[in-house]
């Protein structure tokens, strides 16, 4: 059986935060007496990736996600728990594990902003102890891959955000990683460009096999790229599995979109599911995903819609619905037979 890349068991990462009062007293109290609170970015997760899966790590802002590819890359030293990256442990950074991993955080920069990309290129290149001929050739690689072309040799500051993003993703891969941290690697993006990103990412995946853990707040980033999600949230894990299960588990349901040349009541359409909205000639129900097709030809045939469409509920309000704690554990009887990508973690599970 294949070691999992990525093995975390019970991590924790703690802050003490200091708390001062305002004003001048606020400052003389807090300079005799501090006041700290404890901040659990991170507490008591336990997840594992194996060889060249590409995952989801979702969580609303404040739910510990940089944190925690922080402490997988080694930046951040863990309050507790163990983390296991490639056979390494992060925190003791030795070279081998740096030359097999990469954090890519689309709202740190690390081109040199006076200097042409090219110019950040050679330096990783004597950092990575990268030999000329392969540097060479995974920078044609790249270039194919992300149309870098004369981008490279044009000052940093001269590039627009799309083009400065594509060359951090070259400049964090020239050592041809084994695993990517990437951290919102869109924000900011247009949808033409971050449609390149996510391209870039998967076909990056296919030619090397690389483990990906992917936060982004653009669900389109996370179902083009990950069949599996971990989803957190005040540093506690909410959910570890199918991404498409979460989706089928938090929505049962269908959105059916209906548009009408004759007007219909919202009486008729009642009777074949919930209905969402209804002006007349359009309307909107909510239907059983099992009985869809169902519905869908006792409405053909009964109603006589002149267009029926049906969708999935939107991502991002099943995500948000996540958040706020709209997670059931499953039926009892079902439980037995629920494959593990549909249950609930241990902490979210009801006694």
């Amino acid at each position: 059986m294949t070691s999992p890349h990525i093995r975390v068991a019970h991590l924790r990462k703690y802050y003490q935060v200091h708390e001062k009062e305002p004003g001048l007293m606020g400052s003389v109290r807090a300079f005799f007496a501090r006041r700290y609170r404890t901040v659990k970015a991170v507490d008591d997760i336990s997840f594992e990736i194996a060889p060249g899966e590409v995952v989801g790590f979702l969580g609303p802002n404040g739910a510990g996600k940089t944190t925690t590819l922080k402490v997988l890359s080694g930046l951040l030293y863990p309050t507790a728990g163990e983390v296991n990256v490639l056979g390494f442990t992060p925190f003791k950074r030795e070279h081998p594990f740096l030359k097999q991993i990469t954090l890519v955080m689309g709202q740190k920069q690390q081109l040199i902003w006076d200097l042409p990309p090219i110019e950040t290129f050679l330096v990783n290149q004597a950092i990575y102890e990268i030999p000329e001929a392969e540097f060479r050739a995974t920078l044609r690689e790249l270039d194919d891959l992300l149309e870098l072309g004369p981008l490279i040799k044009k000052q940093t500051r001269k590039l627009s955000l799309g083009e400065r993003m594509k060359c951090e993703l070259a400049a964090a891969l020239l050592h041809r990683p084994k695993v990517l941290f990437l951290d919102e690697p869109t924000i900011g993006l247009d949808v033409t460009m971050q449609a390149r990103i996510r391209e870039f990412v998967a076909e990056y995946n296919r030619r090397h096999g690389a483990t990906v853990l992917l936060t982004s707040h653009y669900m389109a980033d996370v179902t083009a790229l990950c069949e599996r999600i971990i989803v957190i949230n005040k540093g506690c894990l909410l959910y570890d599995g199918d991404f498409r299960a979460l989706i089928e588990r938090m929505a049962p349901y269908k959105v059916v979109r209906l548009h009408f040349e004759r007007p219909v009541t919202c009486a008729q359409l009642q009777a074949f599911g919930q209905v969402e909205a209804c002006d007349g000639f359009t309307a909107t129900l909510h239907v059983p995903r099992a009985s869809a097709v169902e519905i869908a030809g006792q409405l053909l045939t009964q109603l006589q819609p002149d267009d029926l469409t049906f969708e999935d509920p939107p991502v991002e309000d099943i995500i948000r619905d996540l958040f706020a704690g709209g997670l059931e554990p499953p039926p009892p009887a079902m439980q037995p037979d629920a494959p593990a990508a549909l249950q609930l973690s241990p902490r979210q599970t009801t006694p």
